[in-house]
C-alpha cells in the first residue's frame, strides 16, 4: 500500500492531504496547513511544502521517506499579493491647516485674523484682528496675561494657536472667551503675518464653519479657484472639535498633480486604452469585453505606469526571466478613498482622495515551476505528479462534501485570487482564475483607515471589534454589552479593540473609531468579493446566466471568514435565486484542503474516497 500526498500552494497557505492507495482504493489519513514560503509558484515555496509535509506525517506513524508520490498543480505561477497597489492623484493645496482634534481645546467660537507671535502681540496696532501663536517656552499664565493686556490696548485677539496642552488653562484666565487650539507640535511651521481662522466647537458638537469651503472662502475672501484648492482641507475637518486654516503666500506651495494615467489592455483579438480617471465602474466592463487578457501595461510617467512596471520588474528579478516574459493576465479595479498627506499642513494632516485599487494577476512561463519541481525531487527523492488546474482539483475536492453532486459550481476564494469552476452532469468542466480576493481586502482596510500596518489590517479583516468603555465592560460592534469579572488592562480603556480567540484584545490606533472601522471592513469585503464573484460566475456559465446554476460550494480561506460567505449568499439568493454553502471537504475539514484532496483523487482516478483521518 503506497502513500500519496497532494500539495496545494496558495498565496497565503500551503495545504497538504495524505492518503494511502492500493489498487485504486483511496483512504485519506492526514492533512496539514502551513504558511506559504515566498511567492507562489517559485522555488521559494520549497520550505513551506516541506514544512507542510512534515506537519502532516508527524501526526502519523510514517515519515517523509514513506511518501511514494507527490501531486502538485499543473499551474503557471500566479502572483497576486505583489501586484496590489493603490494609485491616486496627489493633491497639494496652497493653504496650511491644523485639524488634529486636541482632546481639550480652549474656549469656543470662531476667530479670524493675522497670525502674530505672542512676543510681538503688544506691538500690534489698535483695532488689529490677530491670532496669537504661543510656542512652548511661554507658560499658560504668561500667555493669558499678554492676551488680556492686548485687549486693554484695543488689540482684537480673535483666537490662539498653542504648542503646549494649555488651551483650557489659558482660556480660564482670559477676560474674554476666544477659540484656542493647542497641542500643535510643529508650531514653528505656523507662518506669521498670514490670514488665519481658528474654530472651537461647543462641548458635544463638531465645528461647522471650517469644514465648509465656502465659509473659509467668505472669511478669507478667496476666489473661486482658491476655494477649489482648499476644498480638500474642509473635507478633512468634518467631524473635528477644533481646527485652524491659514492662508499661505501665493505660490509658496505649488499645486502638483501626479496623473493616474491610462492602461493599455491587450486581449486575444484587440487592444484597448483605458483611462483610470473614469473609475472602476467604467474600467471593469472594458476589461471584461476584451477578456481573456494577454497583457496589461501602464502609461509611462504616471502612477499606474510605475506601479505595473514595478510589479513586472520584481517578478522578473525573482524568476530570473526577461521583463518581456512577465505578463498581466487579469486585472481587478475598485474605487476607493485613501488618506493623502496635505502638503502645507503643519500637524500631519491628511485629506481623503479618490483612488483606484488594483489587483493584477501576473504570469510567467512554466520554467519557474520547473525549478521548484527539480528542487523537490532532488531533496525529497519523491516521485512527482503534476495534476490539473486548481479549479478542476477544487471541484473534485468539493464533491467530498456530504450532500454535493454534479452538476456543480465551486468558488475557491483565497488570498490572491478567486477560482471558479463549473462541472456539468457529463463531467465537462469550465474554469477561470481571476485576480482580487482576501489580500485586496486587507490592502483596502490598510489604506482607507490610514494605519500603514498590513498585519493589523489583516487582523481587522479577520476579527470582530469592540470599544472598551470601562475596566469591566466593552460595547460590541452590534451595540450589545459584554461584562467581565476581572478588570481589563488599563491601557485598553477607551480604546477600540479587536476580539481574538481566548479573550485576547488587540488595540487599534486611537484615531480609528469603532463605527468607521466596521464600515471600512464591511465595505472592503463587499466591494472586493461581490462584483468579483459575479464576474467569475458569468465567465464560466453559458451566456453568463447565473440563474442556471444548481448549487454553489464555497471553498478556500476566505470561505472561513465570518462575514464574506454570508454576503455572497445573500446577494446570490436575492438577485439570482441561487443557494450557496460552505464546503466541508471529506466531511470534516470545512472549506479547506479541497485542492490538495482533489489532486489525490485525480491521480487515483477517483471522485470520492473513504476517510480514515483522525
Amino acid at each position: 500500500m503506497g502513500l500519496i500526498a497532494g500539495v496545494d500552494i496558495g498565496n497565503f497557505t500551503t495545504e497538504v492531504a495524505l492518503a494511502q492507495h492500493d489498487r485504486g482504493d483511496v483512504k485519506f489519513i492526514g492533512s496539514a496547513c502551513v504558511e506559504t514560503s515566498g511567492i507562489k509558484g517559485t522555488p521559494q515555496n520549497f520550505a513551506g511544502i516541506k514544512n507542510a509535509l512534515s506537519a502532516a506525517v508527524d501526526k502519523l506513524d510514517v515519515t517523509l521517506q514513506d511518501i511514494d508520490t507527490l501531486c502538485l498543480n499543473d499551474a503557471t505561477p500566479v502572483i497576486g499579493d505583489l501586484s496590489m497597489s493603490t494609485v491616486t492623484e496627489t493633491l497639494i493645496t496652497d493653504s496650511a491647516m491644523i485639524g488634529h482634534n486636541p482632546t481639550t481645546p480652549g474656549g469656543v467660537g470662531i476667530g479670524c485674523g493675522k497670525t502674530v507671535s505672542i512676543d510681538d502681540l503688544l506691538n500690534c496696532s489698535k483695532g488689529a484682528k490677530v491670532i496669537a501663536v504661543v510656542p512652548q517656552g511661554i507658560s499658560f499664565d504668561q500667555a493669558a496675561q499678554k492676551i488680556n493686556a492686548a485687549a486693554k490696548l484695543k488689540i482684537d485677539v480673535q483666537g490662539a494657536i498653542v504648542q503646549n496642552n494649555d488651551g483650557v488653562l489659558i482660556s480660564n484666565r482670559l477676560n474674554r472667551i476666544i477659540p484656542i487650539v493647542d497641542e500643535v507640535i510643529q508650531i514653528e511651521d505656523v507662518p506669521i503675518g498670514r490670514p488665519a481662522l481658528v474654530e472651537v466647537a461647543e462641548i458635544g458638537r463638531d465645528i461647522t464653519e471650517l469644514c465648509n469651503p465656502y465659509s473659509i472662502a467668505t472669511y478669507l475672501d478667496l476666489s473661486a479657484e482658491d476655494t477649489k484648492k482648499i476644498a480638500p482641507i474642509a473635507i478633512t475637518l468634518i467631524g473635528n472639535k477644533s481646527a485652524v486654516v491659514i492662508k499661505t503666500p501665493s505660490g509658496s506651495i505649488e499645486q502638483k498633480t501626479i496623473p493616474l494615467g491610462k492602461l493599455r489592455a491587450a486581449g486575444k483579438e484587440y487592444t484597448r486604452e483605458i483611462d483610470l480617471n473614469l473609475g472602476a465602474e467604467s474600467i471593469m466592463p472594458q476589461i471584461e469585453k476584451i477578456a481573456p487578457l494577454m497583457d496589461v501595461s501602464g502609461e509611462p510617467g504616471t502612477a499606474v505606469g510605475g506601479m505595473l512596471a514595478g510589479i513586472k520588474q520584481t517578478l522578473s528579478r525573482i524568476a530570473n526571466q526577461p521583463f518581456d516574459n512577465i505578463t498581466v493576465r487579469d486585472l481587478y479595479a475598485i474605487d476607493t478613498l485613501v488618506p493623502q498627506k496635505v502638503t502645507g499642513g503643519i500637524a500631519g494632516e491628511y485629506a481623503l482622495n479618490k483612488a483606484i485599487a488594483l489587483s493584477a494577476m501576473v504570469w510567467t512561463d512554466t520554467s519557474l515551476m520547473g525549478s521548484l519541481f527539480e528542487k523537490l525531487q532532488n531533496d525529497l527523492n519523491i516521485a512527482l505528479h503534476i495534476g490539473g488546474t486548481e479549479a478542476n482539483m477544487a471541484l473534485l475536492g468539493a464533491l467530498t462534501t456530504p450532500g454535493v453532486e454534479e452538476p456543480l459550481v465551486v468558488l475557491d476564494m483565497g488570498a490572491g485570487s478567486i477560482d471558479a469552476a463549473r462541472s456539468d452532469t457529463q463531467g465537462n468542466v469550465k474554469a477561470v482564475h481571476l485576480a482580487g480576493a482576501g489580500d485586496m481586502v486587507t490592502m483596502l482596510i490598510d489604506s482607507e483607515l490610514g494605519i500603514n500596518n498590513p498585519t493589523l489590517a489583516e487582523n481587522i479583516k479577520i476579527y470582530p471589534a469592540a470599544k472598551v468603555e470601562s475596566p469591566f465592560h466593552i460595547r460590541l460592534e452590534d451595540d450589545t454589552l459584554q461584562f467581565f469579572r476581572d478588570p481589563l488592562k488599563s491601557d485598553l480603556f477607551g480604546r477600540v479593540v479587536l476580539l481574538k480567540q481566548n479573550a485576547e484584545m488587540i488595540p487599534v490606533p486611537k484615531e480609528v473609531s469603532l463605527k468607521n472601522l466596521v464600515a471600512v471592513r464591511k465595505n472592503a469585503k463587499k466591494n472586493v468579493f461581490i462584483p468579483n464573484v459575479t464576474r467569475a460566475l458569468k465567465r464560466i456559465l453559458p451566456a453568463g446566466n447565473i440563474r442556471t446554476i444548481d448549487r454553489i460550494v464555497l471553498l478556500g480561506g476566505c470561505a472561513l471568514d465570518y462575514e464574506i460567505p454570508a454576503m455572497i449568499s445573500e446577494v446570490l439568493l436575492k438577485d439570482y435565486g441561487v443557494v450557496t454553502g460552505r464546503g466541508n471537504t471529506r466531511a470534516k475539514l470545512g472549506p479547506r484542503n479541497a485542492v490538495a484532496t482533489g489532486l489525490i483523487l485525480s491521480f487515483c482516478n477517483k471522485k470520492v474516497g473513504p476517510d480514515n483521518e483522525a
